[in-house]
């Protein structure tokens, strides 16, 4: 079930029910949890992207075992706003997602550059390229995840709040 912005998916969740963020990239998916406070994004892990049942059951796993009741999904939306090739995969993601059962609420966020924004941060931490790979993927996904919380926290204080 795809819900249209952050207070929306913050009403759908059960009480001390956590968040997962995902990072679709076309080999792997970076993973990131939020606390059942819906405060904090952590970087969680990367999974190998390969077919999307197998995929879509270690998301699965993980949401059985890290208690998650919601979803955060880049959406990777071309820099003037419109739908690309890579937005559109995103959403078909989510929608195949419920059609293999995992039906919790999800939510498209925009994600323009936050990649960008990560890799930027890891440069300026000095981190390897071998190190800067194998982190670059969840780190974006708490990137998304995190914009997401403070949007939630927003609309809870009665300010504006972005979305899809």
């Amino acid at each position: 079930m795809i819900v249209r912005n952050p207070a929306e998916l913050a009403k759908a969740l059960s009480p001390d029910l956590r968040l997962l963020g995902l990072d679709l990239g076309t080999k792997t998916v970076g993973l990131a949890t939020s606390d059942p406070g819906l405060v904090i994004a952590t970087p969680f892990t990367t999974l190998r992207r390969g077919k999307f049942t197998a995929t879509a059951a270690e998301i699965s796993d993980i949401i059985d075992r890290k208690e998650i009741g919601g979803l955060v999904i880049g959406y990777p939306l071309n820099m003037d706003g419109s739908e690309g090739p890579a937005a559109q995969s995103a959403r078909q993601f989510a929608a195949n997602l419920d059609k293999v059962g995992i039906t919790i609420p999800a939510l498209l966020w925009d994600e323009r550059l936050s990649t960008v924004a990560v890799t930027r941060t890891l440069l300026e931490a000095d981190t390897s390229r071998k190190r800067r790979a194998e982190v670059v993927d969840k780190l974006a996904a708490a990137y998304i995840l995190q914009g997401v919380l403070d949007a939630i926290a927003a609309s809870l204080a009665g300010e504006p709040e972005g979305g899809v």
